[in-house]
């Protein structure tokens, strides 16, 4: 009969912390909704639709789209590795200010900011505003000009490459 009632208990404590946890990532999931907005799209293994935008010939598929209470969008971009001590590289934010471009251009709402979210949990906003717009807009006309062939030199790029001997470039 005890055996019996040390077994409910230890049922019941296991059903409890199930619960528990079951509980608090509920309420993760909904104030994370309520930070970001509501989810909208997530993109596994490519099967959300790309965002296309023939004005600025790019094409682009956030990891996650979530809509706002005021109706914009916001693009979330997941990285697989931990999030970098001194913030997010510049070319992890110029590819979030990418999809809010493409955002702006597709669905003719302009996103406050882009999220970019690490494996570890920590996220960066990134804003969307002018200076950001200028710095995509800015890339995408370099990308866009023909390419001679030469790198841009630089003594650290430069001291140890392997074609240096017989580059016309070197620093």
């Amino acid at each position: 009969m005890i055996a019996l009632l040390d077994t409910a208990l230890l049922v019941g404590a296991i059903v409890a912390i199930v619960l528990l946890a079951w509980g608090a990532i509920e309420l993760h999931r909904l104030s994370e909704g309520r930070r970001y907005g509501r989810l909208e799209s997530v993109d596994v293994r490519g099967t959300t639709r790309r965002l296309v935008s023939e004005r600025y010939r790019l094409v682009g598929r956030p990891d996650e789209l979530r809509r706002r209470s005021d109706g914009r969008p916001v693009p979330v971009e997941w990285k697989s590795r931990t999030a970098p001590r001194h913030g997010p590289p510049s070319s992890h934010r110029v590819q979030v200010s990418a999809y809010c471009l493409l955002l702006e251009d597709v669905t003719g709402s302009s996103p406050p900011y882009g999220v970019l979210r690490y494996s570890d949990g920590v996220e960066f906003v990134v804003p969307w505003d002018a200076a950001a717009r200028d710095e995509v807009l800015r890339i995408r006309r370099a990308l866009s000009r023909p390419y001679d062939g030469r790198a841009d030199p630089s003594p650290a790029k430069c001291a140890g490459c392997r074609w240096r001997p017989g580059c016309d470039a070197r620093a």
